[in-house]
């Protein structure tokens, strides 16, 4: 019985830790790296990008940014945090090289995608989002 309160203990101070990383993630702002803020996405906005960047979000971004950007995806409302409307003014009206840096380190509970996606996966995302601006 001691044992077995103290293992809830445990993974109740786990998770209490876990909870507080992720939100105070969330409350600090993305420091993107000057340097990373001017660079200019390598593939022209054209069909084929987006096309590729297409249904590369369907694989990896759509459970929660939905299938329109908006944030609504299906394991959106599982998580603990409001998932980025990416047809909103503040996120379109980031540069390319924001916006790659950001996909790219992903934020808890997004996964880092630089682990998952190849840099041209990524950019043709980006070319994909941008199709979401206005609606």
């Amino acid at each position: 019985m001691k044992n077995h309160m103290i293992q809830k203990l445990f993974f109740t101070g786990i998770a209490l830790l876990f909870t507080t990383i992720v939100f105070s993630q969330h409350r600090t702002p993305w420091n993107v790296p000057d340097d990373l803020k001017t660079k200019n996405n390598p593939y022209k906005s054209d069909a084929s990008s987006i096309t590729r960047g297409k249904n590369t979000y369907k694989m990896e971004c759509v459970r929660c940014h939905g299938k329109l950007g908006k944030g609504n995806g299906s394991s959106a409302d599982l998580l603990d945090i409001q998932v980025a409307d990416l047809t909103a003014d503040k996120v379109q009206s980031q540069t390319d090289g924001e916006l790659f840096w950001k996909i790219s380190e992903g934020r808890k509970p997004m996964p880092l995608a630089k682990r998952t996606l190849t840099d041209d996966q990524r950019w043709d995302i980006i070319n994909y989002i941008r199709t979401f601006k206005g609606k």
